[in-house]
């Protein structure tokens, strides 16, 4: 996704839903722009309803889908990561790191370049521009 279009998502969820963080954004078929978000009371039906009025200009370019993070939480910053060390997580990468494209275990650490996760194959660290996509799995 464009760095153009997660700015105005960002700015326009700044003005009109600040307590909202947005977790995912993905263009999905070019014409599907999915979001995850997360609230401090939980992501209910109003929440949702009050990003997809937020982000109603986009509505003209794309068809809104806006959800709760569920218990596979998708995982897409440096803050993310830290926030759950400790948990198990799916970590794929874009190319193959040491052999494999998915990583399966413990986040043990993270920087703002990269995550570290104990993985049944070993410890490995995943630089965050190698990410495809990340989320926690159930433990």
């Amino acid at each position: 996704m464009s760095t153009a279009l997660e700015q105005e998502i960002e700015t326009a969820l700044a003005a009109a839903a600040p307590e909202v963080e947005v977790l995912l954004t993905e263009v999905v078929g070019g014409t599907t722009l999915r979001l995850f978000v997360d609230h401090p009371d939980g992501v209910t039906l109003e929440v949702c309803e009050q990003v997809t009025r937020a982000l109603e200009p986009l509505r003209e370019r794309f068809a809104l889908e806006v959800s709760s993070p569920g218990t596979q939480r998708p995982l897409s910053k440096p803050t993310h990561f830290r926030r759950f060390l400790g948990r198990r997580a799916r970590v794929r990468t874009r190319d193959a790191l040491a052999g494999h494209k998915s990583f399966t275990g413990e986040l043990v650490g993270a920087t703002d370049a990269e995550v570290t996760i104990a993985a049944e194959s070993g410890v490995i660290a995943i630089p965050y521009a190698e990410i495809h996509r990340s989320n926690l799995v159930e433990e």
